[in-house]
């Protein structure tokens, strides 16, 4: 007999005889039902905060203080003391034009004057000794008039003779152009060498933008709805500014101006705030959006804007409650803070709405939720180290 051959057979029926009680355990109809995992979800936990009554403009920034800077006479520059862009200080020197010219001409009008002047006291004498000769009747009295004329004409000359020294002053002052404030200059159109008149170009333009200019316009019904307020609640609103990357501008403004009338195209009227802007964190041109806000505040809820979803009955988000079922939740909403909205109704403070895995969720699905926390500024969303079910 074959040894090893009985061996194999009965290595290979006990092989069948495993898997054929394998096949009949997983049939038996006690086995354990496959587990089906909850889909896993983002969720942030609904905040409050002070909020007031408020309005939004779109706005433009403006300088306070603006100048082309000209040259007011003809000759070559020889000189430029500023940097591109940078701040010059009032009074300072930003080009010199060759005074060489202007200084012979000074020295020609000084030296006029002084000759005018001369012929001016002579003629007064001659004309003293005139008056004195016609009282004796040595000198007639045509010859005695023309002295007066002659000592007039004299005085003229003096007089012509000291606006042209004058002129000739000015016109070497004006060959040195300085900062009539202090502010940010801007890109140079003429460099040195080149020859500028009066009928050129601006050399320069020079800003200043601190405080900043806000520009705003206001619809003439809004506007006598102020005008009608007492002044004390005139006074106690917030005027803030939300830049164009969505930050909020760090110094409060005020209202410094209104325009006398409305304007009959558009029907609003001009108004204008100012900011401080020590840091020149602010330049001009900037579209930025003016939020005024009531001091008068009250705790609202606050939803993150990734949360909100729209359909046909509105504005909704989805809520995780307790049983960590979800919940849609139909909700009013106010205005938008940065990357939040004002909740007015539908959401309580302390609700979980869903932020994350939105697409993998429906009404009555149980989830696995975890906790979140979103920058109320920026929308960036970051990990918290407990989740709900840790909870």
């Amino acid at each position: 007999m074959n040894w090893s051959k009985q061996i194999s057979s009965k290595n290979v029926i006990v092989v069948y005889a495993i898997i054929f009680l394998g096949v009949l355990a997983g049939c038996d109809g006690n086995s354990d039902k496959p587990v089906i995992e909850k889909p896993a979800v983002s969720v942030f936990r609904v905040q409050s905060e002070e909020v007031g009554r408020h309005l939004e403009f779109v706005a433009r920034t403006e300088p306070n203080q603006s100048v082309e800077l000209r040259a007011r006479v003809e000759g070559e520059l020889v000189a430029r003391s500023f940097a591109e862009g940078g701040t010059v200080e009032r009074g300072q020197q930003l080009f010199q034009i060759d005074p060489e010219q202007f200084e012979a001409s000074l020295a020609e009008a000084e030296a006029d004057l002084k000759s005018q002047r001369v012929g001016a006291a002579n003629a007064l004498r001659n004309l003293e000794r005139g008056k004195e000769l016609s009282k004796t009747g040595f000198i007639s009295n045509s010859d005695l008039d023309q002295l007066v004329t002659t000592s007039s004409q004299a005085d003229a000359s003096v007089r012509a003779a000291e606006a042209n020294l004058e002129k000739a002053e000015l016109n070497l002052q004006y060959t040195k152009i300085t900062a009539p404030f202090t502010g940010k200059i801007g890109k140079v159109k003429f460099n040195v060498g080149n020859f500028v008149t009066p009928q050129s170009e601006s050399l320069a333009s020079l800003i200043s933008v601190d405080p900043m200019y806000v520009n705003f316009q206001l619809e003439e019904a809004r506007y006598l709805d102020i005008l009608q307020m007492p002044d004390d609640v005139q006074n106690e609103i917030d005027l803030t500014l939300r830049l164009p990357n969505n930050q909020i501008y760090g110094l409060q403004g005020k209202v410094n101006f209104a325009d006398t009338s409305v304007d009959e195209s558009t029907g609003t009227v001009a108004i204008r705030a100012e900011f401080p802007n020590p840091n020149n964190s602010l330049v001009p041109g900037l579209f930025v959006t003016l939020v005024i806000e009531t001091q008068d505040k009250a705790m609202l809820a606050l939803v993150p804007q990734v949360a909100v979803q729209e359909n046909q009955q509105g504005k909704f988000v989805l809520v995780v409650g307790d049983d960590k079922k979800v919940v849609a939740r139909v909700v009013q909403l106010g205005r938008r803070m940065n990357a939040m909205w004002v909740v007015e109704s539908g959401l309580e403070t302390g609700e979980h709405v869903i932020i994350e895995g939105l697409q993998k969720v429906r009404p009555g699905v149980a989830v696995e939720p975890m906790r979140k926390t979103i920058d109320s500024i920026t929308g960036t969303i970051s990990d918290l180290s407990d989740s709900l079910t840790q909870q």
